[in-house]
């Protein structure tokens, strides 16, 4: 039942689905960090949507889901790519009180925007950005797909600090196999009637025939979903690179090489100071091919 997503839509119309469900993705995730409650549950919800998105979008390449605010959140970054891999942070705002255990979105994050951004393989990287304007990471990211993509898209998200899961409809602008021309307001509103612990206990199928007994739904296999880092070295250097070459040195100059590690699985990586200059002196700044 847990970590997978699966796809369905409804015949002999222009609306389609998917449900997902994270249990043990979701928890290496908590894992590796320390947030307060309220912030793993939104981290959860986060980590439902962006699987979701990646699926939906059909993204050879990564596809990741920003949310910079001005509450006691700063950051709260989540990818996911077409393999099924998800990884995801939080970061709290300097000198922030530890929000309770109930705080809600608008508490979390305050105001601010929020910002997908999709990283083919081969293509150019684009990045939408849309106000934080709704009062729930779902409606936040509705308004993304209504001002840019201009298809209306609902989702429901829920997480519990255990389980993760979400449900999204979207409706296709074709309409030449549309044969029910209700068959949006419908869908989304029984969608609307799903309760949290109905997402986060229930198998999806199981959802799907409470939700929609009464329609035609084909669903298709489920695809499952795993934690994974694509942090590496050579991603690594090049963040590195990013600093200039002055901080690089005033940093070998202290302390004789340089030590990190990725934010998202805590993976330390130690560059040696001849590294470090070998990668400065590199054609046009790059880093060169490591090892």
């Amino acid at each position: 039942m847990t970590d997978q997503i699966q796809r369905f839509l409804f015949d002999k119309t222009n609306v389609r689905g998917e449900i997902v469900t994270l249990e043990r993705a979701y928890g290496e995730v908590l894992e590796r960090h320390d947030y307060p409650p309220a912030v793993n549950h939104l981290l959860g919800e986060l980590l439902a949507a962006v699987a979701l998105l990646t699926d939906t979008v059909k993204l050879d390449g990564t596809l990741s889901i920003e949310v910079r605010g001005q509450g006691a959140l700063a950051l709260l970054m989540a990818e996911s790519n077409p393999g099924g891999e998800l990884r995801a942070i939080a970061r709290l705002a300097e000198d922030a009180a530890i929000p309770g255990e109930n705080a809600d979105f608008r508490e979390l994050v305050g105001e601010g925007q929020i910002m997908i951004t999709l990283d083919p393989t081969d293509g150019h990287r684009y990045q939408g950005v849309v106000a934080l304007e709704h009062d729930s990471l779902a409606g936040c990211l509705a308004a993304y797909f209504a001002q840019s993509e201009q298809l209306p898209t609902r989702l429901w998200l829920a997480a519990d600090g255990r389980r993760a899961g979400g449900l999204l409809l979207q409706r296709m602008p074709d309409e030449s196999q549309n044969q029910d021309v209700d068959a949006w307001e419908r869908t989304v509103h029984l969608a609307d009637t799903v309760k949290e612990e109905e997402l986060l206990g229930l198998e999806p199928l199981e959802v799907l025939r409470r939700l929609y007994h009464e329609e035609t739904v084909r669903v298709f296999d489920p695809k499952a979903l795993r934690f994974g880092c694509t942090c590496s070295r050579e991603r690594i250097a090049s963040a590195l690179m990013t600093l200039g070459a002055q901080e690089l040195r005033e940093v070998l100059a202290e302390q004789g090489g340089i030590d990190t590690q990725c934010h998202f699985c805590h993976s330390r990586y130690h560059f040696p100071a001849s590294e470090v200059e070998a990668m400065l002196e590199g054609p046009e700044g790059e880093p060169p091919t490591l090892h």
